[in-house]
């Protein structure tokens, strides 16, 4: 055994079924074909002989941990793990150190890191000279977007493989394999078993979770009915699948009763959602649509309230981060409304696919070569500090174009102001000949 590698647990132990279930190898991995597969992105990287670092990206339960482990088998490495949650400076300089100790032995390190992106900025900083020289391969999984939560240098310096939620397909083989496992069919009928996959929400972990308490629960002969199941469980099974018309005619009620400044029916509507299962973060996503289309610059701080809710929640979860989405719908709802800016944008796509080829007037293009000087480019710019009430009131529009008016701000809100601004801005054009 490694001299660097802790002892594993006792054999006889009892031990859960998620972890009984384990894939010993990549083909048994369930839902990540994409990148498990015969032609998957991890299967082309092993036949290559080449892994170098990489980023897990993909919702729990989705076999992150699971994968990592094998790579280390497939490749010979050890495997070492730590969380971000519990890993501070110090620990890490000691799991530098071992994997340091084990390549002068001969021997590479697989170092898996869980949260990654719990690290802060100067502790991810600290992966990259280890992970340059090649002392480790780094493996960090996240649930987050990479793009937003990793430092670019960190990122750079490794490929990032999005794991998929697991389809009800995916979900239904594990629950084949439990059976088999444990050599006795799963007590529930057929709705029930239906709704057991739903409460999963593409978690596999989850799903094996529930299983379990479901076998455990159960009395000779027994079979659990979808309300059975959730009295067993102590989770109401979800009113309606997401991929049904009840999903669909929810958020669409929600989203028109904010757009027509109902709080007390968006709550309703919300509360039903949230009842029936759905994803939380789905919903608040929606709510950050609906502060763009339907309140947009009448109230710019719509989007802020939004989007702080989403965030909240994420970091509070289920119960408590949820009054954090009823506050940001009774916001949206009671906000004043205008879909100015979204019918601008509208127009403007419209305008760039119709007309996309035409060249920008030369005043207002930079010239940084003698020749393009000398086409005119950049001649007669006026900068608009320079100039009376900071607005020079030039044509930035393409000759070929004319000026066009695309946003046309409402009565409301904030947006009362902005046309207040533009309003002030015509003037001025007209007064100096612009």
């Amino acid at each position: 055994m490694d001299l660097f590698e802790a002892a594993g647990p006792d054999p006889k132990a009892p031990r859960p079924l998620a972890d009984r279930l384990r894939p010993q190898t990549l083909a048994e991995v369930a839902g990540q074909e994409h990148l498990t597969g015969p032609d998957g992105a991890l299967t082309r990287l092993l036949r290559s002989r080449s892994l170098g670092s990489l980023i897990f990206w993909g919702p729990p339960g989705t076999g992150k941990t699971t994968v990592a482990r094998l790579l280390a088998g497939e490749t010979d490495l050890a495997f070492d793990q730590i969380s971000a949650i519990f890993t501070g400076v110090a620990d890490l300089k000691k799991v530098f150190e071992q994997a340091r100790s084990r390549r002068m032995q001969g021997r590479g390190t697989l170092l898996f890191v869980d949260e990654i992106h719990r690290f802060n900025r100067s502790q991810q900083d600290a992966f990259l000279p280890v992970v340059e020289d090649g002392t480790v391969t780094l493996v960090g999984a996240t649930t987050e977007n990479p793009s937003f939560e990793l430092n670019a240098a960190l990122l750079s310096r490794a490929r990032v493989l999005t794991f998929r939620a697991l389809d009800d397909e995916a979900l239904e083989k594990l629950l084949a394999r439990a059976e088999v496992l444990e050599d006795k069919p799963l007590p529930l009928d057929s709705e029930a078993r239906a709704a057991l996959v739903r409460m999963a929400d593409g978690d596999g972990r989850a799903i094996l979770t529930l299983a379990e308490e479901v076998w455990r629960a159960a009395g000779e002969g027994e079979v659990f009915d979808t309300a059975g199941l959730s009295g067993v469980v102590q989770r109401r099974a979800p009113i309606y699948d997401k991929a049904q018309e009840g999903h669909y005619n929810l958020i669409s009620a929600l989203h028109k009763t904010v757009r027509g400044s109902d709080p007390d029916a968006a709550l309703y509507y919300l509360a039903r959602m949230l009842d029936a299962g759905e994803d939380p973060l789905f919903i608040a996503r929606r709510v950050v649509r609906m502060a763009v289309e339907d309140i947009g610059l009448a109230d710019p701080q719509a989007l802020v309230v939004a989007n702080a809710a989403k965030d909240a929640y994420d970091f509070l979860g289920s119960p408590e981060g949820e009054l954090a989405l009823a506050n940001a719908v009774v916001y949206v709802a009671t906000a004043p409304k205008s879909n100015a800016a979204y019918t601008a944008w509208k127009a403007a796509q419209a305008l760039a696919k119709e007309r996309g080829s035409v060249m920008p007037p030369k005043t207002i293009l930079n010239a940084p070569t003698k020749l393009m000087k000398s086409e005119g480019y950049g001649e007669g710019y006026r900068y608009d500090h320079d100039e009376p009430d900071a607005f020079s009131g030039q044509n930035y529009w393409p000759e070929a174009i004319g000026r066009q008016s695309l946003y046309r701000p409402v009565e409301r809100g904030f947006e009362r102001e902005i046309a207040k601004r533009m309003d002030w801005w015509a003037k001025l054009r007209k007064e100096r000949g612009r």
